[in-house]
């Protein structure tokens, strides 16, 4: 397994990642058939809110990249996981800058930014940060502006006069918190009122059952997006997570698909 790896950012604070580069693997049999490797392509993998790169999803993916020669990258926002920092002072712009930095940092040139949850909605801001070396989009369960669909009027005054509210949290035991620092900073990157312009190709999956961030929300996406290949999948009986084995193997069978795309 690839080591944990840290980076010192700009303000002291280390963020936590791990690092496979293109064709570091020896090639296995794998239950998803795909084609060769594209070198030069990193998969990054961007987590959701409160979450680390140590869920299934993102565990699955860094060995599938193994096992195809592809480059890949996993990573901690600060206050998440292993990184230094404190979670209540996250910000979608914070955590695109910090993994923008640590892209750069890393010579990548170009990337395949796969965004689970509120990672999709940092992906598409990474993406209009690297401009052209944004390769591919794949959102899990997307999830842009959701300070928009996902707050009650009540909780977006709560937040806009700068108190933290606390949602039930179906996924562990601690009540889930929005800080004001964030809702004011993520007010400013909502994507979907407007065209979002990325031309290379898209790939949305989303569970109809999601109880989080409704399917619709992909629909949305894929209207705002100025590509012409952007598709959508639907699982009818498919949850927020999407981590089932099957879930995980369409998962799989969409990045090989976008990552044989490209160009060497």
């Amino acid at each position: 397994m690839t080591d944990i790896a840290r980076f010192t950012l700009p303000s002291g604070q280390q963020m936590a990642y791990r690092h496979l580069p293109p064709a570091a693997s020896i090639a296995a049999p794998i239950p998803v058939p795909t084609p060769g490797p594209t070198p030069g392509a990193t998969i990054v993998f961007l987590p959701g809110y409160m979450s680390d790169m140590a869920g299934g999803k993102a565990q699955a993916v860094l060995e599938w990249a193994r096992e195809q020669g592809h480059g890949c990258l996993l990573l901690d926002y600060t206050g998440c996981g292993m990184s230094d920092g404190d979670f209540a002072d996250g910000r979608l712009s914070k955590w695109r800058d910090e993994a923008v930095a640590l892209i750069d940092h890393l010579g990548i040139d170009k990337v395949a930014l796969v965004g689970s949850s509120m990672g999709g909605w940092l992906m598409l801001l990474i993406a209009e940060a690297l401009g052209n070396r944004a390769v591919a989009l794949l959102g899990i369960a997307p999830a842009p502006d959701f300070t928009d669909w996902g707050l009650s009027q009540s909780q977006r005054i709560e937040l806009a006069a700068g108190r933290t509210i606390h949602e039930d949290n179906p996924y562990g035991p601690e009540p889930t918190p929005t800080y004001a620092g964030f809702f004011s900073d993520a007010e400013k990157h909502k994507r979907l009122r407007g065209e979002i312009p990325f031309d290379g190709p898209v790939r949305l999956i989303h569970g109809q059952a999601d109880p989080d961030v409704p399917w619709e929300v992909s629909i949305s996406l894929a209207r705002a997006l100025r590509s012409a290949d952007v598709q959508v999948h639907l699982i009818k009986d498919g949850d927020h997570r999407l981590s089932r084995p099957a879930d995980i193997a369409l998962l799989l069978r969409e990045i090989a698909g976008v990552m044989a795309g490209q160009d060497t």
